[in-house]
């Protein structure tokens, strides 16, 4: 069942189980996790959430964690979460709006899952630059469907993989086609994206999974005082042989570790 009248648009997966939200990352949808949903039924129940300035949600004039966590909040609010809290998965920057959640929200977080992102401001943006600007430069207007866009994406993005990940961002609409996330505003606030708010001492006594690739730099040592700083307590589980899409790179790994985490007894 999809939700697309609402400022968050949503996807619900399964009707049995303990209730867990899925929090995507830059240029995704709340579907890319629907394969990992199905795997965790019938544990879970899940639902997929569409953030802001992406898939069908509500498209905002600036780019501000606060905002995002609290429009989620208020989804969750009247939805899924309405009798009572639920467990949480955000990845990259959708794990940080993971984590603001908890941080602000705390009544509608039980448990929190975070896939290869720390709470830190920073690190290299230019990859993410670069595939902004390249799906910037394709004319929407004049496309004959998805294999042209495909091959005016690949004068830029070599990777096929890549590619099909941002043309699932391509919507038929009228005759022509449009891009579903606010690509002009997501480059425009790239800082933003990098960056993590000030959290006003703010901390989250639950159970936290910090899940990080092997291969991927996002997660360093050096952050562990900074996690456990905020989120006490704190597990890292690093999957091997994986890099930042630990979910779709080692996705038997990671439904394991989430489902032992999210269903273990209460601790």
């Amino acid at each position: 069942m999809s939700t697309a009248t609402a400022p968050i648009s949503t996807t619900a997966v399964g009707d049995a189980g303990v209730p867990v939200v899925f929090l995507h990352g830059l240029f995704g949808q709340g579907r890319n996790f629907m394969q990992i949903a199905k795997a965790l039924q019938p544990e879970a129940r899940s639902l997929l959430v569409d953030l802001p300035n992406h898939g069908r949600s509500v498209w905002t004039e600036r780019f501000e964690y606060d905002e995002m966590a609290d429009l989620v909040a208020e989804a969750l609010a009247t939805g899924i979460a309405a009798d009572g809290p639920v467990h949480v998965v955000g990845h990259s920057m959708g794990g940080k709006v993971a984590m603001v959640l908890a941080l602000r929200h705390p009544d509608l977080v039980d448990r929190l899952a975070v896939v290869d992102i720390a709470p830190t401001s920073g690190g290299s943006l230019g990859e993410f630059a670069h595939l902004l600007d390249a799906l910037a430069a394709i004319d929407t207007s004049t496309l004959s469907g998805r294999v042209e866009a495909d091959e005016r994406l690949a004068e830029r993005v070599d990777d096929p993989r890549v590619r099909g990940f941002l043309l699932q961002n391509l919507r038929p609409e009228g005759g022509t086609f449009r891009w579903l996330a606010n690509l002009e505003l997501l480059r425009n606030e790239l800082p933003a994206i990098g960056g993590f708010p000030a959290t006003g001492g703010a901390t989250f006594d639950h159970p936290v999974l910090w899940v990080a690739g092997e291969r991927s730099d996002y997660v360093r040592p050096e952050h562990g005082p900074l996690m456990r700083g905020l989120f006490p307590r704190t597990t890292l589980v690093t999957v091997r042989d994986a890099g930042h899409w630990v979910h779709s790179e080692q996705p038997e790994t990671f439904v394991s570790t989430l489902r032992a985490f999210l269903v273990a007894p209460a601790r």
